[in-house]
């Protein structure tokens, strides 16, 4: 081996799930670390190369107590390793990790996966979090982002150089792993479906009072919803359910026969950094409508792969949602069909991880 490599990241799940490709390719070249919580895919790590050591995280809000645990952490598990580069992953990994690195004299490279609410609007939680990504960030050799706006958001308040940016496609997608899918070709009801946490930020507000407006008017949809749920939301699921336009699925390991079974993805989401979602489903051959953000829009081609709708709009993604429902079913297919062909010139996983260990290893080199 080449050398030894550190990541440290917030989630094993996201960690497996979309960098596991990455990871592989590294392991060829490095001996590669993984700090992360323990949860779901924390023992699959191991299976594609990963020495995984188990760290615990407060992934929400500012603890202090917490967050100089983390630090400390960070800063042994580097003096004991000793790794030629470390990776990190979302915004407390990207802060105390890589302010843990700067301190060791150790290069990192920094991946933002996302702004988070944090950015959203001004006040005290985004001057803090400016502070400390400003901190984090500073001596990193490489800052990938998912999408040029949330990189100029970065530039744009001080906390990185422009220099040092890399804008990818977000993870990629795996286009074997999610391989095009026949279209649904059974029965007269839409099935519409929802992937990710039932939350106001995922747009679930604007979706349930347009699955409502689609019903009145006698629409024959359903929504089907796989996702953890936050427990405000408990009540309107069940309600949903009950009224019929909804089948809560809760969450789930494999999204596969979910995506096969949909005529439609839908994610009106506020804020992304790169929605895999998007892509996973666009490359099974499902059509999309998601909001016209950020992280969001690059995986449509309006009115060709999909619909584009307004952020925490209800008229303009009911609007989104009729326009779909006018469509044939040659159409339909047609539209998921070109989604997919979309993937395979923009999105293919493989382009992004040979993307990425490029910039990793030029990152190394540079250090030397």
């Amino acid at each position: 081996m080449g050398g030894k490599l550190l990541i440290l990241a917030n989630n094993s799940l996201g960690l497996y799930r979309f960098r596991a490709d990455l990871i592989r390719t590294l392991g060829q070249t490095y001996t590669v670390y993984a700090s992360t919580p323990r949860n779901d895919h924390f023992d699959d790590l191991a299976s594609i190369g990963c020495h995984v050591i188990e760290t615990g995280i407060d992934r929400r809000g500012l603890n202090p107590i917490r967050d100089l645990r983390l630090l400390r952490t960070y800063r042994r598990l580097i003096r004991e390793i000793r790794p030629d580069l470390v990776i990190t992953y979302t915004i407390k990994c990207n802060v105390y990790g890589g302010y843990a690195a700067r301190r060791a004299g150790v290069p990192y490279a920094v991946n933002v996966t996302g702004l988070g609410s944090a950015f959203q609007h001004p006040g005290l939680l985004r001057r803090v979090a400016t502070c400390l990504c400003r901190i984090g960030l500073k001596r990193a050799g490489v800052v990938f982002f998912e999408n040029s706006d949330n990189r100029d958001v970065y530039c744009r308040l001080g906390i990185v150089r422009q220099d040092v940016c890399h804008v990818l496609h977000g993870a990629g997608v795996n286009l074997e792993q999610f391989p095009l899918t026949p279209y649904p070709t059974d029965g007269t009801v839409t099935r519409f479906l929802f992937i990710g946490r039932v939350m106001r930020e995922k747009g679930v507000d604007e979706l349930f009072a347009a699955m409502r407006g689609l019903r009145a008017a006698g629409q024959s949809c359903v929504l089907h919803v796989v996702g953890d749920t936050e427990e405000d939301y408990r009540a309107r699921l069940h309600e949903g359910e009950e009224a019929g336009w909804l089948v809560y699925h809760g969450y789930q390991t494999d999204v596969h026969p979910f995506i096969a079974e949909a005529h439609c993805l839908v994610l009106p989401s506020y804020h992304e950094g790169m929605a895999n979602v998007n892509l996973e489903s666009a490359s099974m051959g499902r059509p999309l409508i998601t909001s016209r953000i950020p992280g969001c829009m690059e995986a449509v081609r309006e009115g060709e792969t999909g619909y584009l709708c307004a952020p925490q709009d209800t008229d303009s993604l009911l609007d989104a949602m009729q326009r779909f429902l006018r469509l044939s079913p040659a159409e339909r297919e047609a539209m998921g069909r070109a989604g997919r062909a979309h993937m395979e010139a923009e999105f293919d996983k493989r382009q992004v991880v040979a993307e990425t260990a490029a910039c990793l290893q030029a990152c190394v080199s540079a250090s030397r």
